[in-house]
């Protein structure tokens, strides 16, 4: 493993940092790109593993295209995981052109740019893994979001167009559905909006950024045999 790298795109503060340091604390060198990459200085000062920031945009080509040949020069690039958020709610009649592009450009455009990059880099190693991060929107949309369910379901049908293409060349591509709100403050702050200080007493209710990481660490120890192309995680308590 460390002779080979992995690169996370959309290493945000939670979920994306907890992927980053599971797969450093197995021997994988990171390479860990996100807006604003200053913000990466405290995950690569405490990892356990070998972390490297990067500031990137994943709306850009040349950005990923950039950050994903840096990784795959530093050593054959095994794992890319695509997990930028783009979660936002508005009315349909509030949702202006300029959200529902910027939302579909991060969260759908964005996956498939980092998507075919990759496999343009693993298919001459004969093998990879590349996983994209959905959501409940996924699946089915919602009201308030019609943008973000598109850009979900897009992201959904990209990744499933490519496990078909790449997996008969040993390429495992997967889908990993998050059927519940993640321990971020953003959805701390959103469910106090809602309900209160009442609504976090319940310990069970959020997923922890860490359980989201051991699923993609599960993905990718599974054999050839019997790889998964979608898995959706959930705590015991939601409702579905």
């Amino acid at each position: 493993m460390e002779q080979r790298t992995v690169a996370v795109i959309g290493a945000g503060d939670f979920i994306g940092s907890a992927i980053a340091q599971k797969f450093a604390s197995q021997g994988f060198t990171v390479f860990a790109g996100r807006r604003n990459g200053e913000k990466l200085a405290e995950l690569v000062r405490q990892s356990e593993g070998r972390i490297l920031g990067r500031s990137l945009d994943a709306r850009k080509e040349e950005d990923i295209t950039a950050f994903l040949h840096e990784a795959d020069a530093f050593a054959p690039l095994e794992v890319c995981i695509f997990n930028p958020g783009a979660n936002v709610r508005f009315p349909l009649v509030e949702t202006t052109e300029r959200v529902f592009r910027k939302v579909w450009e991060m969260a759908c455009y964005g996956g498939f740019l980092t998507g075919r990059e990759a496999a343009k880099l693993m298919l001459p190693h004969g093998r990879g893994a590349i996983f994209f991060t959905g959501a409940t929107a996924s699946l089915r949309g919602g009201a308030g979001y019609s943008a973000f369910a598109s850009a979900k379901a897009g992201l959904r049908a990209v990744a499933q167009s490519a496990a078909r293409e790449l997996g008969p060349q040993n390429i495992h591509v997967a889908h990993l559905v998050i059927d519940a709100g993640v321990d971020t403050e953003w959805v701390r702050n959103r469910i106090k909006e809602r309900e209160g200080e009442a609504g976090l007493q319940n310990p069970d209710r959020l997923m922890q950024p860490a359980s989201v990481a051991d699923a993609y660490w599960q993905l990718y120890q599974q054999p050839r045999d019997a790889w998964t192309f979608e898995m959706d995680i959930r705590p015991f308590g939601e409702k579905w």
